[in-house]
């Protein structure tokens, strides 16, 4: 390969860079909008990705993102800190953005054969000697939003590294032609991150206990020996990717000592958590329904009652049955700290209150609390929720959409021919199609929308604050993706559809419109599946 081919190719493996970068500024500005923030809190944060684009796209010669980044730069720069846009002043920052979008759009969504519009913001790297099998992971992975590159040296993927630190690698242990080439690679990659990189190995020939500890002392999460199928390896990069970023979990404070109670909140809130004040036990009840908090912490001793006698009337009510409560005193009394915890407490701290003690207790306890919540309300197999929360949430966004007067939207979706799936490959491949569609789903809908488990190989999805026709567009959308996504069952490859009902929410009950999806779903069915049928108000 000739020099000027070989710098082409650099040129255009590391301008997909820019195009990541340019949805950074997208996100980042989607966001004020999606939040009604002001536009003073993502300020700093816009013009630093700005300047990260332009100095990627002159680096790369794109000239059109070059020309919209210097844009957005001059509008921002321009505007005072901690004031507010005026209306002339955000069209024209929105003019520059929409530039930038159809920017991106020329060079990354030309045909329907690439990725999806919708990408997360930071790559999967892929560092395999089986060059075949690296491309084909690529393909699978991009179906799913994620964004993937494959590499054919060391040193390249080195220099990706430098630029963009990736979710996570996916490495063969000898990639680089020599013994442990591989792992030797990761050591020296990982030196340079101060949180380390979460790296999946693969090897087809070493499985020994010498390369499996050498291989997770940097950073090897997951080490699949002999090699594996793109399904399983897609789950386990899913499981290392900050698009399941953790949620802050949501904290109550009662305590009567404002002083105290703001220290609390002060503290919580710099840990990252959400957090929901109160100084008088007389408004607990109320607190509990507006705020459904995870973790409580009570005050062991306020005027009129105590945190036992609090904790005692919160532990009557079924759904905070098992939410951990944590009493604050300066009881240092051991015996009566037990007596509190029988009484419905989990855990006992003691006045004044040490803030890095306090987390790593309220961290402690709220991951095992979502960890037993989690095998109450989903389902095993693919993580969504079960047939019951599914209906208890569908309850809850009517009610919702009743008092903001909001469309609601409920839809049924059933896989195609799945018994012939498991007749055909076997049950195992099967349980990979349910994941891979669960999967598939989480990808592409909101946060803000419910996806549930119906049974077998049905699903639920609740979306909220959605229109009739925007919900088929949705689904049909991902009906179209799905469809084209190539299932692995070991040297073969198959595709597999689904069918679809949609029922919009006609103030009636929950039972009533989950029927109607089911008709539909039925219809869809009758006109020859793979198909999205809306259900007639």
């Amino acid at each position: 390969m000739s020099d000027a081919s070989q710098k082409e190719k650099l040129r255009q493996h590391f301008a997909r860079r820019v195009t990541t970068q340019a949805r950074v500024v997208l996100d980042i500005w989607q966001k004020v909008h999606a939040n009604s923030e002001p536009f003073s809190t993502h300020r700093e944060e816009l013009l630093s990705a700005s300047e990260k684009l332009v100095r990627y796209a002159k680096r790369f010669e794109m000239a059109g993102h070059a020309d919209a980044g210097n844009k957005i730069l001059e509008i921002v720069r321009s505007w005072p800190d901690d004031t507010p846009l005026n209306d002339a002043t955000e069209r024209h920052l929105q003019d520059a953005l929409d530039a930038l979008a159809r920017s991106t759009l020329r060079r990354t969504d030309q045909t329907h054969t690439e990725a999806p519009h919708q990408f997360r913001r930071t790559p999967v790297y892929i560092a395999l000697a089986n060059v075949e099998m690296a491309s084909r992971l690529i393909r699978q992975l991009e179906f799913f939003g994620f964004r993937a590159a494959a590499f054919d040296s060391a040193e390249e993927l080195a220099e990706a590294c430098a630029l963009h630190k990736p979710e996570t690698i996916l490495m063969d242990v000898n990639f680089g032609g020599s013994k442990n080439a591989g792992i030797a690679t990761i050591e020296r990659l990982q030196e340079r991150h101060d949180t380390p990189v979460p790296i999946i190995f693969m090897s087809d020939e070493d499985g020994t206990i010498e390369t499996r500890l050498r291989a997770s002392r940097c950073g090897g999460e997951e080490f699949f020996y002999p090699a594996v199928d793109p399904g399983q390896l897609i789950e386990k990069i899913e499981t290392y990717t900050h698009g399941n970023t953790v949620e802050p979990y949501r904290v109550l404070v009662l305590d009567d000592s404002r002083a105290q109670a703001k220290f609390m909140e002060t503290v919580l809130r710099k840990a990252g958590m959400t957090a929901h004040i109160i100084t008088d036990p007389m408004e607990i009840i109320h607190a509990l329904d507006i705020f459904s908090p995870e973790i409580i912490i009570l005050d062991m001793y306020m005027p009129g009652c105590t945190g036992m006698e609090v904790a005692r009337v919160i532990r009557q009510q079924d759904r905070f049955h098992s939410v951990p409560i944590i009493y604050l005193s300066a009881e240092d009394d051991v015996t009566k700290q037990l007596h509190a915890m029988s009484l419905g407490g989990d855990d006992f701290l003691t006045k004044p209150i040490d803030p890095k003690h306090l987390i790593a207790t309220l961290h402690n306890r709220g991951r095992r609390a979502r960890s037993l919540l989690a095998l109450m309300i989903r389902d095993s197999l693919t993580g969504l929720y079960n047939h019951t929360h599914t209906l208890y949430l569908l309850d809850q966004e009517i009610v919702r959409a009743q008092q903001k007067d909001q469309p609601l939207c409920f839809a049924m979706i059933d896989i195609d021919y799945f018994k012939k799936v498991n007749d055909t490959f076997g049950h195992p491949i099967g349980d990979r199609v349910l994941r891979s569609l669960s999967m598939f789903l989480k990808q592409r809908l909101r946060k803000t929308d419910h996806i549930g488990r119906y049974g077998g190989e049905e699903f639920a999805i609740i979306l909220p604050n959605t229109r009739p026709s925007d919900a088929r567009n949705v689904l049909n959308e991902i009906r179209e993706r799905f469809a084209e996504l190539q299932q692995p069952a070991g040297d073969r490859e198959f595709n597999v559809t689904f069918s679809c009902g949609v029922a919009s929410w006609n103030n009636e009950p929950s039972q009533t419109l989950c029927e109607r999806a089911d008709r539909a779903l039925y219809t869809s069915k009758e006109h020859g599946r793979n198909c999205v049928t809306l259900a007639d108000n």
